[in-house]
């Protein structure tokens, strides 16, 4: 028998689990998360190895979830210095690329930007050449000077011929240089589109040290499994794919924990409520996946419109301090984090967290419940208050109607919260709900997406609908699907009213198993 090993590095504990073939879980083990990923992983794998009797060489897959990509832009830390190429000109000179970025990312990712005569209509028609002498020139100013490149042009995802020319012309003048293509990252709508692949271009340093971290740390345990990227819609990418979308595993965390909640909760429709150290995150999901997010989602303070899940996060986990103040109790969004075992009461320190507030209400055991016999009732019952109606009006924004639905309680933290929830017609919280972040990156299928725009008038619709579900099975076989097990999950053919002509654009989704 096989097995896969699923890891899920958080911001407050990295998580990870061995499963066998029939999904059960065979081994869990938590481990504070480190600053340098490496360490973490290592620790966390040799924990997980040592609660079961397993030799390292049954492990055939192993699955990463990682923040590694999104902190690099949060922090604006080990960004890549790239150079930005938007092929738009003259059509796109009124609005600069970098239009609405925060000073202190844009300086971290060096100021090298460049529009270029080119682009094309919605239907695919060209608005002016490509003017390749220009590219030329651009290769000569940042040779030496950048480590990645963002290529974006007018209407793309309809026609991508001067991304793809772009690309080969500054590729035969420099050397050592990674691209990012924004037919490949976005959807329709020129600057967050742009947005989104400039931060993918800006996150591929962090990406491979990511790789690096984990191909080492499998590699001192002696495991040489398949490798493979938890990523933002609930499936997996092999690292070569995530080497070229790393901005794909942005929120692959949360994403996580929706789907090995939906496993072990055993739901296709519902909402999922993950606690962990620091913040909690609500999810909802739409036939076992996360729903995504219908408005452009903002990254680092940028907007993008690359697909993301649908998420609300709270600042509220089991290491949220807690405080009495003259106008009521406030919970977070400061957290002890994974210090909690140092700093919170239940555990001999002097900070009073929402965990010790659990402990003093009898919901969970865990520390010594002594040190907190002393607590007041009333601030006891104030704050556990508090907490369970942070979390009830976080359900009732995700939720779509007035209608009580089914939720599942997954994270560590999620030991806050009571059997009962308003608006909640059942909460589960099933049996290794504390690591289903790692669960949900271990059991995940693969998939491959796109979004085109297709003129009707050309090629009838049937036609297109067949075309775009090829190109999504392509995708998803590039990203490591079985082929023989992919199927269509979401299709979606929206008209487009206001372009002109007979345009509609059409999403679609497809998904199988991990290819042995």
């Amino acid at each position: 028998m096989s097995y896969r090993l699923g890891i899920d590095v958080g911001g407050t504990n990295t998580d990870a689990v061995i499963i066998d073939n029939e999904l059960n879980v065979i081994s869990k083990a938590k481990h504070p998360t480190t600053t340098d990923v490496s360490t973490g992983i290592y620790n966390v794998i040799n924990k997980v190895l040592n609660g079961c009797d397993l030799c390292n060489t049954d492990i055939e897959y192993a699955m990463l979830g990682t923040t590694h990509c999104a902190n690099a832009i949060v922090e604006r830390k080990n960004l890549n210095n790239i150079a930005i190429v938007r092929i738009g000109k003259p059509a796109t000179q009124a609005v600069k690329p970098l239009i609405d970025w925060p000073e202190e990312l844009k300086n971290a990712i060096g100021g090298y930007s460049f529009l270029v005569s080119g682009g094309h209509e919605y239907d695919g028609e060209e608005i002016a050449e490509l003017d390749e002498e220009e590219i030329r020139n651009i290769a000569k100013e940042i040779k030496g000077k950048v480590s990645s490149i963002a290529i974006t042009s007018v209407f793309s995802p309809v026609n991508d011929e001067f991304e793809e020319r772009a690309k080969e012309i500054l590729n035969e003048e420099l050397e050592d240089v990674s691209f990012s293509l924004s037919n490949e990252i976005g959807s329709i709508g020129l600057v967050e589109r742009e947005n989104a692949t400039i931060l993918n271009a800006a996150v591929v340093n962090a990406a491979e040290e990511a790789v690096r971290a984990f191909k080492k740390a499998l590699k001192s345990h002696g495991i040489e499994a398949k490798k493979y990227f938890g990523q933002n819609d609930g499936t997996l990418m092999s690292v070569d794919y995530a080497l070229q979308y790393p901005i794909l595993t942005i929120a692959s965390g949360p994403t996580n924990s929706i789907r090995g909640a939906a496993s072990l909760a055993g739901l296709e429709e519902g909402i999922v409520v993950d606690v962990g150290g620091t913040t909690t995150d609500i999810g909802a999901l739409q036939k076992g996946f996360p729903r995504e997010s219908a408005i452009s989602v903002e990254i680092g303070g940028v907007k993008t419109n690359f697909r993301m899940p649908d998420l609300i996060t709270l600042g509220l986990g089991g290491g949220s301090i807690v405080n009495n103040q003259e106008n009521g109790i406030k919970i977070g969004p400061e957290s002890v984090g994974y210090r909690i075992t140092e700093e919170s009461l239940i555990f001999g320190g002097e900070t009073l967290t929402a965990t010790d507030i659990s402990v003093a209400k009898k919901i969970s055991e865990i520390g010594d419940p002594s040190n907190v016999k002393d607590l007041e009732n009333d601030l006891v019952e104030r704050a556990h208050e508090k907490i369970v109606s942070m979390v009830e009006e976080g359900i009732d924004r995700m939720k779509t109607s007035p209608q009580a639905l089914p939720t599942a309680l997954v994270g560590g933290g999620s030991v806050l919260l009571p059997q009962e929830l308003k608006g909640v017609s059942e909460v589960y919280k099933p049996n290794n709900f504390e690591v289903a972040n790692a669960i949900g990156v271990a059991i995940a299928q693969v998939s491959g997406e796109i979004e085109k725009i297709f003129n009707i008038d050309e090629i009838p619709r049937d036609k297109a609908l067949d075309k775009a579900k090829d190109m999504a099975r392509e995708e998803a076989i590039e990203a490591g699907a079985d082929p023989d097990t992919i199927e269509i999950v979401n299709v979606e053919d929206v008209p487009l009213a206001y372009l002109p002509g007979n345009a509609t654009r059409i999403s679609v989704k497809a998904a199988g198993q991990l290819r042995h």
